[in-house]
């Protein structure tokens, strides 16, 4: 996919002869000390000039007693400006209003590529991974603002003005991210949707948004299969009125069927910004939860960039020159703010990542580390579940000595993916952050912290400047039960809104008001439940719908299955809630187990011990079910939702799914199961 040219009625992206130009200082954010191999590596970075000697005790202490000074002079120095802003917030949670830098204009497109493409326009900014091993394409600022400026021409001649909404149904491509700062550069909201939903999905994301135009491919590629894009989106605008045009690129020689929508783009590469209020919309991402309508949640320019721009650098120990490689879609939030809008505004050079963990083989994620020289590498616990399945050789026997940081994301990680990461791929030497996020980046992580602080093995632990965690209890009439001392649980809310929190939910700002702020007036609710230890560290026991009530003990799940996880021979387990007639609830069980010498009683025992270990005799579950696989969505997040309807047989909709066919299976198997428990009822 490579310029951006227009030939009938398929846009085409022509990029020039690669350059590769290591980088080697320059950029706006510098590390102040030299960076040292394992857990002690520095992560204390010059923030701006006024902060700058601060260390990171004070830095905390300023981003929580003196928000104004700390966000306000990050903000001032490190974003461009057309409009300096006049207050840095406004902010109530009791109403749930979050407003940062107002009466400040600005262009996210301009803070991410126009500022670097001056300086320093050969700077590779995108390495595109194709699913084809060995096939990269380097893309620098120059040619990645010049192909943005086309599309955001070929947008404003067919009618897209500021404030309308424009849906992108790509793969992960250079092209997709043109289109979405092509969004930014003239003030539309784009809402980019997993290229991998079906066409009754991204029609339910198109019409709740009333997305004006659809910018799509031919033809997906994903682990050597070419998946039809243009087909799904044809069906998807046949109930869509709100869509006046679909643009179409070209991924793979596939000739794309013809629309009536289709239109061409040749347009010039010079495309004035157009400037944007701080809390104006820059995207919204549907969220598929686990209740049935999807949401899109919204977030606005100024507060949203330079969030994901300050926990890029301080969270992974990015620095200039560095090579940073997030595995994540570019439809899913991670992919937004780490592989295109954090990175993009620091200057960095990141990775886009087309196929799969195990594409053309288990080593593929280690051979791009070494034929890329990644330094930060950014992945999910579901794939590194999937890879310690396989020999370690598959890992040992590419260079990997480039690695200076590892990250894991999307769920808490278990402990043994914790080590496998840390001990195998890092080689003992890289510090592994574990990352806790809210909406639009990360909030919780091991790192920025004191130089040589410890890394405590699969938890979050240190909150992100700014972010002031509190652990609550269950509402009593008009007070809540607030746990402020260490070795307490409870529901996981933040004291004071940050840059980076979402703003509303498009259409519905009631939902948005009642999901995060009316559960616990004054805070936000993250819907996650946590424990803080004894020396003050995080560690998020699961979502809060995701709790057990055991005859009055509350449990979450992922706490149960991290105790599962820790035996070699489950690299997978979910845990959900059941009915009970006397207890109220128990915990059940679905495992994947590896191949090996012992028998599936001899493991259940071993299970329960486990559990009654790490937890206690009241958490072990009452059924185990072993299962060939899990149900996960195209993100590779587990549906326990599934399993919940499984277990009442009453399933409900899958759309959301990789792979729907792992419910037929997991139906038999509890089907099975149930057959086995009634006859032991007879014979007892």
């Amino acid at each position: 996919m490579a310029a951006v040219l227009r030939r009938g009625s398929v846009l085409r992206l022509r990029l020039p002869a690669p350059v590769w130009l290591p980088l080697r200082g320059g950029g706006r954010a510098i590390c102040s000390s030299a960076p040292r191999h394992g857990d002690s590596e520095c992560f204390t970075p010059t923030l701006s000039a006024r902060l700058a000697g601060l260390s990171y005790p004070e830095l905390q202490q300023m981003s929580r007693e003196d928000p104004d000074t700390f966000w306000g002079s990050i903000a001032q120095e490190r974003l461009s400006w057309t409009k300096p802003f006049e207050r840095v917030q406004d902010c109530d949670l009791d109403k749930g209003q979050v407003r940062w830098f107002l009466g400040g204009r600005l262009n996210v497109s301009v803070n991410c590529l126009d500022v670097h493409a001056q300086t320093h326009p050969e700077r590779v900014a995108l390495i595109w991974e194709r699913d084809e091993p060995g096939t990269e394409v380097k893309v620098t600022y120059r040619e990645l603002l010049e192909s943005t400026c086309r599309l955001a021409n070929a947008l404003r001649s067919h009618g897209v003005l500021k404030g309308d909404r424009v849906a992108i149904y790509m793969p992960v491509s250079p092209l997709a991210v043109a289109a979405m700062l092509a969004c930014a550069r003239i003030g539309a909201v784009h809402t980019v949707v997993f290229a991998g939903f079906s066409s009754e999905a991204l029609a339910g994301r198109i019409q709740d948004a009333q997305c004006k135009v659809v910018v799509t491919c031919n033809q997906a590629v994903r682990g050597g299969r070419a998946i039809d894009l243009k087909t799904t989106v044809d069906a998807a605008v046949r109930t869509c009125s709100s869509v006046k045009h679909v643009f179409v690129a070209q991924r793979t020689s596939s000739p794309a069927p013809k629309g009536d929508l289709d239109v061409p783009l040749e347009e010039s590469a010079d495309c004035p910004p157009e400037p944007m209020d701080s809390e104006d919309p820059l995207f919204m991402l549907y969220t598929s939860g686990s209740t049935g309508k999807p949401k899109g949640i919204v977030h606005t320019q100024a507060g949203y960039l330079l969030y994901a721009a300050l926990t890029h650098q301080c969270v992974f120990g990015y620095r200039p020159g560095d090579v940073f490689g997030c595995m994540a879609d570019i439809g899913w939030i991670t992919g937004h703010s780490y592989v295109v809008y954090g990175p993009l505004c620091n200057g960095a050079t990141s990775v886009l990542f087309e196929s799969t963990p195990t594409y053309p083989d288990p080593g593929r994620y280690w051979e791009v580390v070494e034929r890329l020289g990644i330094n930060q590498f950014y992945g999910a616990p579901t794939a590194l579940r999937l890879l310690l399945k396989y020999d370690e050789s598959w890992v040992t026997r590419y260079d990997r000595s480039s690695l200076r940081t590892l990250g894991s994301v999307g769920e808490p990680i278990n402990h043994e993916a914790w080590e496998w990461f840390h001990r195998v791929v890092g080689d003992g030497r890289c510090p592994l952050v574990d990352t806790w996020w809210q909406t639009g980046g990360v909030c919780i992580a091991p790192h920025p912290a004191e130089d040589g602080a410890p890394i405590v093995p699969a938890m979050a632990m240190r909150p992100f400047y700014g972010v002031e965690p509190v652990l609550l209890g269950d509402k009593t009439g008009d007070k809540m039960r607030g746990d402020k001392g260490p070795g307490v649980r409870g529901a996981l809310c933040i004291k004071k809104a940050w840059p980076g929190l979402a703003r509303t939910i498009y259409g519905d700002h009631q939902r948005y008001l009642d999901a995060y702020f009316k559960p616990y007036p004054g805070h936000y609710f993250t819907g996650d439940g946590a424990w803080r230890s004894e020396d003050g560290f995080y560690q998020i026991t699961g979502r809060t719908d995701d709790v057990i009530n055991i005859s009055g003990h509350r449990l979450g799940t992922a706490e149960i299955e991290d105790a599962l996880d820790e035996h070699p021979a489950v690299p997978e387990a979910a845990v959900i809630g059941v009915p009970h007639s006397i207890k109220g609830e128990v915990p059940f069980a679905f495992l994947v187990l590896k191949d090996g010498e012992q028998t599936q009683e001899v493991i259940l025992k071993e299970l329960r011990l486990l559990v009654a270990t790490k937890i206690a005799k009241y958490a072990i579950p009452d059924h185990f079910l072993v299962v060939k696989r899990l149900p996960k969505t195209r993100s590779g997040k587990i549906m326990r939702r599934i399993l919940r309807t499984v277990a009442a047989g009453a399933l409900g909709d899958t759309s959301t799914l990789d792979d729907p066919s792992v419910v037929t299976e997991i139906i038999a198997a509890h089907a099975r199961y149930k057959e086995e428990q009634k006859k032991k009822k007879k014979s007892s």
